[in-house]
């Protein structure tokens, strides 16, 4: 009979817990899992490949859009609520920011296809997170543009849809409601087919 004894003190970590099953696996299982669950969520935040701006997830999504008001270029009070009954589209724009100069010729084709279908075609705004008025009507000079610029104080309007970076581009239905938000830089190309699947699907 041998003299040694097993160490009381050492554990087998492959050892059964008092369930009869082996607690490392388990917790190795559900850490793969957690990771997986989590690499998926961060795809379908930051993909949408070269066709234009990635779409991303926000409680606003689906509920009426939040009362953001601002002022025009002419001094004129905008109201987001009083334009229910027109597609919306709000691009929140900084002039020193890259990719927003970048995207702007997008925008500015987008802004002239929906001109040409009339009272059907979206209302585009440009919603200013950096810069004074006499720098965003001069880039607009520069670079083509014709839509409003809405300015607010504190950046009210950019809290009340919780940007925090630029460019984002959000859409919001006839009815009020927000149905989209699109992070990174959108074309003229991607903009007019979303809207327009979206008015097949609202009539």
């Amino acid at each position: 009979m041998s003299d040694v004894l097993d160490d009381p003190g050492t554990v087998d970590d492959n050892a059964p817990d008092a369930s009869g099953r082996r607690v490392a696996p388990l917790v190795v299982g559900a850490i793969a899992v957690l990771m997986v669950g989590l690499f998926v969520v961060f795809v379908g935040a930051v993909g949408g490949g070269d066709d234009g701006g990635a779409t991303a997830d926000s409680p606003l999504i689906g509920r009426p859009a939040p009362e953001a008001t601002g002022t025009l270029s002419d001094g004129t009070a905008f109201d987001l609520s009083r334009r229910k009954g027109s597609w919306v589209v709000l691009n929140f724009f900084d002039p020193t920011c890259v990719p927003c100069i970048r995207e702007h010729p997008e925008l500015v084709a987008f802004s002239d296809d929906q001109a040409t279908l009339g009272t059907d075609g979206a209302e585009l705004y440009s919603v200013i997170t950096r810069g004074e008025q006499d720098e965003i009507e001069e880039f607009f000079a520069d670079n083509g543009g014709e839509w409003p610029a809405i300015y607010s104080e504190a950046d009210e309007f950019p809290v009340a849809f919780g940007v925090a970076q630029v460019p984002e581009t959000w859409i919001v239905d006839p009815s009020g409601v927000v149905q989209l938000r699109l992070i990174s830089e959108v074309t003229a190309e991607q903009l007019n087919s979303i809207l327009r699947q979206y008015r097949e699907q609202y009539r």
